[in-house]
């Protein structure tokens, strides 16, 4: 079955970079969406950013064109790099897949099919 493992994650300074990879293995569709999640104590999941079959790219409005992004299809990975980092950017990072689903936009959880474990980012002032 399909696998996703997410690495990167760390403690940063506020203003700092991180890039996180998510690896995917197994049985995978060129046709699933890809995307970023992350969840804080006591907050529900929120969509960071994904990337469609074609390329095209999408970001919550917090993002504020501070993370990118992108995957690797040679290398089977999905990247998202993060800069100008703020605390408030604080939460497990959690990468998914899942199958395009009408009605739904590209950051709702809900679609997605296939997690990974999640990388935690921890961001101080």
């Amino acid at each position: 079955q399909v696998q996703l493992k997410e690495s990167g994650g760390g403690s940063v300074q506020s203003g700092g970079s991180l890039r996180l990879s998510c690896v995917v293995s197994g049985y995978t569709d060129s046709s699933y969406y890809m995307g970023w999640f992350r969840q804080a104590p006591g907050k529900e999941r929120e969509g960071v950013a994904a990337i469609d079959s074609v390329g095209s790219t999408y970001y919550a409005g917090f993002v504020k064109g501070r993370f990118t992004v992108s995957q690797d299809s040679a290398k089977n990975t999905l990247y998202l790099q993060m800069n100008s980092l703020k605390p408030e950017d604080t939460a497990m990072y959690e990468c998914a897949a899942g199958p395009y689903s009408p009605g739904w936009g590209p950051l709702l959880d809900r679609p997605y099919k296939y997690w990974g474990q999640g990388a935690l980012v921890t961001v101080s002032l």
